[in-house]
């Protein structure tokens, strides 16, 4: 498969161990399929930067896919709890926090390559908020899907990094790129607060509704 990865400087060799631990899934080589995020990714900051271009040979590594059906949002939440700092210190998000720990935790440790959600700037708030009590499930779902960030696939161990190949590099203009990503985030913002505007139902889960009832990973409402 051919992956890019977004920065700010060529990286022809990525090395195991690099990386900042308090990334979503720690620390590791994070990329995507899509040539275009890749260079949105490298101008984060508003610098010219590079999509990086690669091939990656998956077959026999052990690959943990957050979104498949074997698993489910709350999941992928206890994982980007565990890394990502910044959540609203109040007594809800807490509570929050520490039920994911306890009950959807998955040991990442064993896994060569980690699918899933980027949670990017906005993407990251909306987690914010369902953690705070402020979204229900449901709108989680939605909120993640807005913007179309697609999945990003992170090298974990030194295993698949041994299975990566630099190809080439394709420029990132700062002018163009970072504007694109400033407006896929003022939109996925914007469709955002729509959602979060709607009355919920009856039966909308809020995260003290799941802390409050016990729920477990295997409960059907998750899925």
């Amino acid at each position: 498969m051919i992956l890019y990865h977004g920065s700010e400087k060529i990286i022809d060799a990525p090395e195991f161990g690099k990386g900042n631990s308090h990334n979503d899934y720690g620390r590791g080589f994070y990329c995507t399929e899509n040539e275009e995020l890749a260079k949105e990714w490298a101008c984060s900051n508003n610098n010219n930067g590079f999509a990086n271009k690669y091939e990656f040979d998956m077959d026999g590594l052990n690959v943990l896919y957050l979104n498949s059906e074997n698993y489910n949002l709350l999941n992928w939440l206890a994982v980007l709890t565990k890394h990502r700092t910044y959540w609203e210190n109040n007594t809800v998000s807490e509570l929050a926090k520490k039920y994911l720990a306890e009950n959807f935790m998955i040991d990442t440790s064993g896994f060569d390559v980690i699918i899933g959600y980027r949670a990017d700037d906005s993407y990251f708030s909306f987690a914010q908020d369902f953690v705070a009590g402020a979204i229900s499930y449901r709108q989680l779902g939605e909120a993640m899907r807005l913007g179309k960030l697609g999945e990003q696939i992170v090298l974990m161990s030194e295993k698949a990094f041994e299975r990566i190949k630099y190809i080439s590099n394709s420029p990132a203009d700062a002018s163009i790129y970072y504007k694109k990503k400033k407006e896929r985030d003022r939109m996925a913002r914007k469709e955002y607060r729509q959602t979060k505007s709607e009355a919920l139902s009856p039966d909308e889960l809020l995260i003290v509704d799941i802390i409050r009832e016990g729920m477990k990973q295997d409960d059907e409402r998750l899925r």
